[in-house]
């Protein structure tokens, strides 16, 4: 559902304040509300942030994970603009820090984030399945996980010559991520948001 306004440039995006709590993602110009999730949403966004955060810190990466703290700004086509909120970022720490004194956002000439996640809901599968594979292809996005408690299945996308190419992963599979290989996580844990 989107947000009967006017069409906005990003810079008013960043500034726009309906006088809600609403988080809205910025899709061809357009506010789009993010929708509250479930509890068992919130649950696997929490668990995946601190698997991550621990997956990095034990191999020694300099990076970080935020959950939805981040703006990743699209390429979106078209001349209106487009800024995507993923449910939980991965990124380097430098590139964190950089971000103290301004907005939360990944520009589109800074370097993309190395992992993103979004948490299928009722009202997100078509956009999480179709438009942001593809802008988050477009963006070189290293690996794109969609979780999708509805049907029971995690989806990781890894970027390859340019395109992501798409496993499926349901039940007792163990995960494969090339971001974090030595994530020892089965699709059911993650489902579940607990081990």
């Amino acid at each position: 559902m989107t947000v009967a306004t006017r069409k906005l440039t990003f810079e008013e995006y960043l500034s726009y304040d309906d006088g809600t709590e609403t988080r809205y993602e910025l899709v061809n110009g357009e506010l789009v509300p993010m929708a509250v999730g479930t509890g068992k949403h919130g649950s696997i966004i929490e668990f995946l942030n601190e698997q991550f955060k621990d997956a990095a810190k034990n191999t020694d990466q300099p990076w970080t994970s935020k959950d939805t703290k981040i703006a990743v700004r699209s390429p979106r086509g078209g001349r209106w603009d487009t800024a995507r909120i993923p449910d939980v970022t991965v990124l380097s720490i430098a590139q964190w820090e950089a971000m103290q004194e301004r907005e939360a956002v990944i520009e589109l000439n800074s370097p993309p984030p190395l992992l993103v996640v979004e948490v299928v809901s009722e009202s997100t599968a078509s956009t999480d399945y179709r438009a942001k594979h593809t802008e988050y292809t477009v963006l070189d996005i290293l690996e794109y996980w969609i979780v999708d408690p509805l049907a029971a299945k995690v989806t990781i996308c890894q970027l390859n010559e340019g395109r992501y190419d798409d496993a499926v992963f349901t039940g007792e599979m163990p995960i494969v991520s090339i971001v974090f290989p030595t994530l020892k996580l089965t699709a059911a844990q993650v489902l579940a948001g607990k081990l």
